[in-house]
This record gives structure tokens, C-alpha cells and sequence, in this order.
């Protein structure tokens, strides 16, 4: 019974972990589109105020449905939520969308996708998880694809040195915010994190808030609505599915698998932008499909 019991949790944790995947790979998808008449903060915060009103219904539906109240956070647990909050929804976001104002988007994903590298040392070093080979093999075979989807879809010689910096300090906010998040997870919920650390980055994107106000008032229908995606889906709904895999699986495993973003991000721009993507892209996100079946690997016991 312990054994079925398991497998349907890990079974449910991987259906979550691939949702998250595939919103935030559309995420790339939306962010190229509202990016041409939004700013970074102002993307930022806006995003944040819809994700946080949504999450901030389901918390209170969710409350209203639990036969037992939901533990709140209690003085232990702020200093990592704020590091989650301001570090991993507010100083990525900003960091990542203005990055890509001045590099190339295959630079990018190279660049970005340094975090769940970070994530397997981090997780290794102050988790406890260790380092099983799996997930090191896994991890390195999903990078290679990764940097082969990058060589491909360059469209630059250049690389902005300010970009690429950009682009290191969203992968090293992303590892950061993933290794505070996994302890909160043992004692609250995976929507109460979630709500809490969205309201907290977007009080530290309030200072974009003026240029949010006219920036919208300038903007086409189609670009206000896609800013409504980006709060509903791969933020409000991402982040739950993503918090509720982490709490079933190692920080180290699960951040591997955001190796196939870049992959389905592809795919998503193939469908929906008419961005027919290189050959080579297409073997780099064969390469992240193998390096994360590697990854997702019991270790074998030594």
C-alpha cells in the first residue's frame, strides 16, 4: 500500500512539474510579445499584481475547503520567504526581462539555464541532497542541449556584456530562490508560499508602478491581455504546480527538469509565432529530453 501510495505521488509531482514546464516555456513566448510595448519593471510588476490577486482567491477557496486551518508563516520562516520573494519573483523578473532587450534569445536560454546547474550544487551543499551521478549525467547532457539550442537560434555575433550579466544574476536569483523555497515547504503550503512571495515582489517592483499606469495606457488590447496570461498561468498557476512538485521531490531533480523549457519553448514559437526553429535546435532539445529522463534516475544505492 506504501509503495502505491508513493508512486501516485511521484506520478502527480512529475504531471506538476511538467505543467510548470510548459507554462513557463510559453512564458518566453508572451514576454517576447508584450515586451515590445512594456518595460521590464513595469512587465514585472504588472505581471506580479494579476499573479497575486488570483493566488490570493485560490488561498482563500483553498482555506474555506481545508477541514483543518492552514498554518500561516511564523517568525522562522520569513527571512527565507523574503529571499524567495525579493530575490526569485522580483530581481529575476526584472533582471530576465530586460536581458532580453539586448541579447538574442539563444544567448539567453544558454545563460539562464546556468540555474538549475546551481541548483544541483546548492541543493547538494546546503540540502543535503548530495550529488547522485544521474542527476550530475543527466544535468550535463540537458546543458550541452541547452547550448546547442543557443548556438543555433543566435541571431547576433555580439553579446551584450550587460545582457549576458543580466542574464547570470536571473540564474543565480532562480537557484537562490529554489533552495530557500524547499524547507518552507515541510511546514506550509505550497499556495500560501507562493501568494506570499508574489506579494513580496511585487512590492518590490512598486517603484515601477508609474511607468506601468502609462505604459498601459499606451498599449494595444493584445498586449494587456497577454500581460493577464502572464500573471493567471505561468505565474499564479506555474508557481503552485512548481511548489507542489518541489515538495515531493529534490530541489536538485526537479530544477533539472526546467531543462526542457528552453525545448518546448521552441516548439511554442514553431505554433504560435511561425518561428520555424534550426536543425540544430531541434537535436539540442532531443539533448534536453535524454539529459532529463538521465536526471529524473533513482541513484543506485552504494
Amino acid at each position: 500500500m506504501t509503495i502505491k501510495v508513493e508512486s501516485r505521488t511521484g506520478t502527480l509531482a512529475l504531471v506538476a512539474a511538467l505543467v510548470t514546464v510548459l507554462l513557463w516555456a510559453s512564458a518566453f513566448v508572451a514576454i517576447r510579445y508584450v515586451g515590445r510595448e512594456l518595460s521590464a519593471g513595469a512587465l514585472s510588476l504588472g505581471r506580479l499584481i494579476v499573479a497575486a490577486v488570483v493566488l490570493g482567491a485560490m488561498m482563500v477557496a483553498d482555506d474555506r475547503r481545508a477541514a483543518v486551518p492552514r498554518p500561516w508563516p511564523g517568525r522562522r520562516h520569513w527571512p527565507r520567504l523574503l529571499i524567495v520573494g525579493v530575490v526569485w519573483f522580483g530581481v529575476y523578473n526584472v533582471a530576465l526581462n530586460q536581458a532580453e532587450r539586448l541579447i538574442d534569445a539563444g544567448t539567453a536560454a544558454m545563460l539562464v539555464n546556468v540555474g538549475p546547474l546551481l541548483i544541483a550544487i546548492l541543493a547538494g551543499l546546503l540540502l543535503g541532497e548530495g550529488f547522485p551521478r544521474p542527476l550530475i549525467a543527466g544535468s550535463a547532457i540537458a546543458f550541452a542541449g541547452v547550448v546547442l539550442i543557443g548556438t543555433a537560434t543566435s541571431t547576433t555575433s555580439t553579446v551584450s556584456t550587460w545582457g549576458a550579466v543580466l542574464c547570470l544574476v536571473a540564474a543565480v536569483s532562480y537557484a537562490v530562490g529554489v533552495v530557500a523555497q524547499k524547507p518552507l515547504l515541510a511546514d506550509l503550503s505550497g499556495l500560501r508560499v507562493t501568494w506570499l512571495a508574489c506579494v513580496i515582489g511585487a512590492v518590490v517592483c512598486l517603484p515601477y508602478a508609474p511607468t506601468l499606469v502609462r505604459e498601459l495606457a499606451a498599449a494595444q488590447p493584445a498586449s494587456v491581455w497577454w500581460l493577464v496570461y502572464l500573471g493567471v498561468f505561468p505565474t499564479a498557476i506555474g508557481f503552485t504546480t512548481w511548489a507542489y512538485a518541489l515538495a515531493r521531490t529534490s530541489a536538485g531533480r526537479l530544477g533539472a527538469t526546467t531543462y526542457l523549457v528552453p525545448a518546448v519553448a521552441i516548439v511554442l514559437a514553431w505554433a504560435l509565432l511561425g518561428e520555424v526553429p534550426p536543425v540544430l535546435a531541434l537535436a539540442g532539445g532531443a539533448l534536453c529530453l535524454v539529459g532529463v529522463a538521465i536526471s529524473r534516475r533513482p541513484a543506485k544505492p552504494a
